[in-house]
């Protein structure tokens, strides 16, 4: 039987938006990452500055940010996601600016506009074909010296979305381009994460 040719795929917002409408966005933990609630918490937590929140979803990592007094910005694919995001923001009275867009089609006024870059489940929701492609974005994305905040699925599987990345491929693709400061297993996951993330920061070079 041959595939439906015509059917959305990861590079298209209605894959996306399809799998929140039908309640099928597993990689929505209803929270932030606790990985980014961790280093906020810590004697290591970055100082206040703008943060861009790639593949934003329905915004619990920008809103997190937003309300230790950064200044964010969250993109996302799909439709709903952005307007629960909104909402969310909202009712808790925080003001982040939360834009529906394709990550790879944001504005020329975002180059060298940030302090911060935030990942959590971006990456792994993209083509594998697509990664040096996301590398050069955060680069151009931060400020020289912005720092990358990431939560990596390392979680081993073959297929996706998600799609797996191991610690060799992430340093051979964010390097040279970036100081890795820090890249280690997260401690804290969810239940049905653990042992499957890894913590990674960055530093432009």
């Amino acid at each position: 039987m041959q595939a439906d040719s015509s059917a959305p795929t990861v590079q298209d917002s209605h894959f996306w938006e399809e799998r929140y409408q039908t309640g099928s966005s597993r990689w929505d933990l209803g929270q932030p990452a606790p990985a980014f609630l961790q280093l906020l918490e810590s004697p290591e937590a970055p100082a206040p500055g703008r943060l861009l929140v790639l593949g934003c979803g329905r915004g619990h990592d920008a809103l997190a940010f937003a309300e230790r007094g950064f200044e964010v910005v969250g993109v996302d694919f799909a439709p709903s996601a952005i307007a629960a995001a909104q909402e969310a923001a909202q009712t808790r009275g925080l003001t982040v600016e939360f834009r529906q867009q394709d990550i790879f089609g944001l504005p020329e006024a975002f180059t060298g506009a940030f302090d911060y870059v935030a990942e959590h489940t971006c990456l792994c929701a993209l083509d594998p074909s697509q990664r040096p492609a996301y590398v050069d974005l955060v680069r151009s994305l931060l400020k020289p010296g912005g720092e990358l905040l990431a939560v990596f699925f390392t979680h081993g599987r073959p297929g996706g979305p998600p799609f797996d990345i191991t610690c060799a491929e992430i340093c051979d693709r964010f390097e040279p381009a970036f100081e890795i400061l820090r890249l280690e297993p997260v401690s804290g996951s969810v239940a049905e994460r653990a042992g499957e993330e890894h913590w990674g920061r960055l530093r432009r070079r």
